[in-house]
């Protein structure tokens, strides 16, 4: 009886310890690579902030072929992405490529850039109110407006302004 359960044992030993060497099979490399890279690559800065990138991200990582929406008789897809902070109209393809977008983002931390800009032009101005807009357009590997819209107070006093990325009125 316990030679039968020590063949038994060693049996199975054997066939555990061979069959990962008769399993293993060479597969080809893989390389993976973001469909929408060059939306993250244009709308993508230094500076911008968590919840800015939070939603850009998820923009370029949807799958549309793989939502509720997809049905091959259509060409474009519109989607829609909001947090409190903000929100992405999408435009895709039927092949899942973002096309285009419209984005807008308020109150916002603004880039150094920014409000040295604002500091240096406007003295004794404070920024009331922000609004941060990107327009990205897939055309000739990808071209992104962004721009801040602001209102600037002082004492009853209030303009508006706008200025670019780089802090240029």
């Amino acid at each position: 009886m316990k030679a039968g359960k020590f063949m038994l044992l060693t049996g199975l030993c054997a066939i555990g310890f061979a069959s990962p060497v008769l399993c293993q099979q060479t597969l080809p490399g893989v390389t993976v690579i973001a469909a929408n890279y060059k939306y993250l690559k244009t709308v993508g800065g230094k500076q911008v902030v968590v919840p800015v990138t939070r939603l850009q991200r998820t923009a370029a990582s949807y799958d549309v072929k793989n939502s509720e929406y997809y049905e091959e008789d259509y060409d474009t897809y519109f989607i829609s992405f909001i947090l409190p902070e903000g929100q992405i109209l999408a435009a895709y393809d039927a092949n899942g490529k973002l096309l285009r977008t419209a984005e807008k983002y308020k109150d916002i931390r603004l880039p150094a850039a920014v409000t040295n800009a604002v500091v240096s032009r406007f003295p004794n101005w404070s920024i009331a109110k922000d609004v941060y807009i990107v327009n990205y357009y897939d055309q000739n590997g990808g071209n992104a407006q962004k721009k801040y819209k602001l209102l600037l107070q002082n004492g009853t006093k209030r303009i508006r302004v706008q200025v670019n990325e780089n802090g240029e009125f």
